[in-house]
């Protein structure tokens, strides 16, 4: 025995120590019990998570074959597979290795420089082909389409042992397209005559285009110059159970392999995804002492802490005592932004009605500096999501991501609504009572069978003006912002659970109102959807004064916030807040 093939056995060896600690083994068999009862099958696929430094603990040698050969790796595990499943018995029909299909999902990849390629480092594509880890921002994505796994090919030529049986079997390769899979010219390994594809043997998978871009290109979207800045995105391959996996608008950590596809004259750079994660941005959310200080000195009113941070805030731009009540709301709109974070979220949108308009786009300009994540929406550009053909040769279409998803977690700046169409408008309207965007996708035009009706999520707080330009100076970004972001980002950081005084103080404004509205045959603008609204203020106000329970008195600055908001929307004619206070406090005693 030569010197490759004792390195070949140890490294197997190896495999089968790891399989046997890491649980692989009892999912093989699993695996296998999976297949007794399907028909016969030309390719067996079996997916295995890999931690790559428990396998360097291992055999140091196996752990470098898989870091930097994958290629190499696979066919040792491919082979160890297809030995395990011959000697334990556990797929009857299997005759051949080739019919083992298996894939390395790496978990993990060592803290190494050299193991995190940074997107935006140019060139790519002369590094190793080997896995690393990525993160990025997901700006596009296409729905989830068929690719062939495997392929069983027969020879033409009768006489040929390969005429029949399982020798000719072509399965996916990381990189490699549908015509390096299956195509019409292929011959003979034995006798070089052509090769026909058994259709009914053909193995199908799910498989989804994702673009990553880095995430440091959401500094472009806040609105600042970007002349000098040029961000470019990179292709990403899910498979299979990895699809799904990621959304429009979050930020990533995955790993993958970055792989050469061919079409036609022109090669492409991609990456076949292993694993992903979602990534939480750490923010610093420290407060300082000064705060601290003016916190237990304001300590006597349940409001005067959040009266002194908005009548200072946006000082660069706004002087202190101008628009207290509308940088008020910004703070509290700030607050009640969800992160990178999932689950059901009470949004605090601003539409802000002033002749000031010049003023007020600062002001909110400078807020945005101020978001975990802030977006600027362009009048020309797509607000929620726009459609076009993919160009890797799928044909399928690829969904962008509007202002509004790349805005997740944070807050979309819209501007001047009086810029946009009625139709415009109605959509805006739409998502923000339903908090999700419909997409639909004709099927003739992007090459399926069927069409396509996709919903995403839209989980962003929206900032407009009315009859709102665009300021002609570059705007202001002092130091100060910096500041002020770890103040809110600690306040972002807190959940504040409602009180039963605060809950009863919003059930009975509600309940006032919907009793004036009957007293005056009006219709109340204040709806059952309002108690959100109320909700979210009551809540905002809680977490910018860092408390982690919602008071009474929080719920009356969300009252009177609301209370202002309908006397500018429908006069004092409609009905006073004392009116509606004194109902209340009536609904109280009884």
């Amino acid at each position: 025995m030569n010197k490759n093939m004792e390195e070949l056995l140890s490294l197997k060896e190896s495999i089968i120590t790891y399989l046997d600690r890491s649980g692989g083994l009892h999912k093989l068999v699993e695996t296998c019990k999976s297949f007794k009862d399907a028909q016969v099958e030309a390719v067996y696929r079996f997916s295995l998570d890999v931690n790559p430094s428990d396998v360097v603990e291992l055999d140091a040698l196996l752990g470098d074959c898989i870091l930097h050969h994958p290629m190499k790796a696979t066919s040792l595990f491919q082979s160890v597979y297809f030995l395990t499943i011959k000697t334990l018995s556990l797929i009857e029909h299997i005759e051949t290795e080739n019919q083992v299909n298996v894939v390395l999902r790496l978990t993990h990849i060592p803290p190494f420089p050299n193991y995190f390629m940074d997107l935006s480092d140019f060139p790519r594509g002369y590094g190793p082909m080997r896995p690393v880890a990525i993160e990025g921002l997901v700006i596009a994505m296409t729905p989830v389409i068929k690719y062939t796994k495997g392929a069983r090919f027969l020879c033409a030529e009768e006489k040929c042992p390969c005429s029949r049986g399982f020798h000719h079997i072509r399965v996916h390769a990381p990189g490699a397209t549908e015509s390096a899979t299956v195509r019409s010219d292929f011959t003979c390994f034995l006798c070089t005559s052509p090769l026909k594809e058994d259709v009914k043997s053909r193995v199908l998978g799910d498989k989804q285009l994702v673009e990553l871009v880095h995430v440091k290109a959401l500094d472009v979207l806040r609105g600042h110059d970007p002349s000098y800045l040029r961000y470019q995105s990179v292709t990403l391959f899910l498979r299979d159970e990895l699809c799904n996996s990621m959304k429009i608008g979050q930020i990533y950590q995955l790993v993958g392999i970055p792989a050469h596809v061919h079409q036609g004259p022109t090669v492409t750079w991609s990456i076949e995804a292993c694993s992903v994660q979602t990534v939480m941005p750490d923010y610093p959310c420290l407060v300082s002492e000064n705060f601290k200080a003016l916190l237990a000195a304001s300590a006597c009113s349940p409001w005067r802490f959040s009266a002194i941070v908005a009548n200072t805030f946006g000082s660069p731009v706004v002087p202190p005592g101008l628009y207290s009540t509308l940088k008020l709301i910004l703070l509290l709109s700030l607050v009640q932004t969800e992160g990178e974070s999932a689950g059901t979220h009470n949004h605090l949108d601003l539409l802000a009605l002033t002749s000031d308009t010049i003023i007020i786009d600062r002001l909110m300009t400078y807020g945005l500096d101020m978001a975990a994540r802030g977006v600027r929406h362009s009048v020309t550009g797509e607000l929620f999501a726009s459609l076009s053909r993919d160009d890797h040769g799928t044909g399928t279409a690829n969904i962008h991501a509007g202002s509004a998803l790349l805005a997740t977690g944070g807050v979309c700046l819209i501007g001047d609504l009086t810029c946009y169409k009625r139709e415009r408008i109605d959509v805006l309207q739409s998502v923000l009572e339903n908090r999700a965007v419909t997409v639909f996708i004709p099927g003739k035009k992007y090459g399926e069978d069927a069409e396509q009706l996709l919903s995403f999520p839209v989980q962003c707080n929206f900032w407009a003006l009315t009859e709102a330009a665009t300021p002609s100076r570059k705007p202001v970004r002092p130091e100060s912002v910096v500041l002020g972001s770890v103040l809110l980002a600690h306040a972002r950081s807190i959940k504040a659970d409602m009180s039963p005084e605060a809950e009863m103080m919003i059930h009975g404004y509600y309940m006032a109102s919907r009793r004036v509205r009957s007293d005056t045959s009006l219709a109340s603008p204040v709806s059952a959807t309002s108690i959100k609204l109320l909700i979210a203020l009551a809540q905002a106000h809680a977490k910018l004064n860092l408390r982690t329970r919602v008071l009474e008195h929080d719920a009356v600055i969300a009252v009177l916030l609301c209370e202002n908001s309908i006397t500018l929307k429908h006069g004092k004619f409609f009905f006073t807040s004392d009116s509606c206070l004194n109902v209340y406090m009536g609904i109280l005693k009884t």
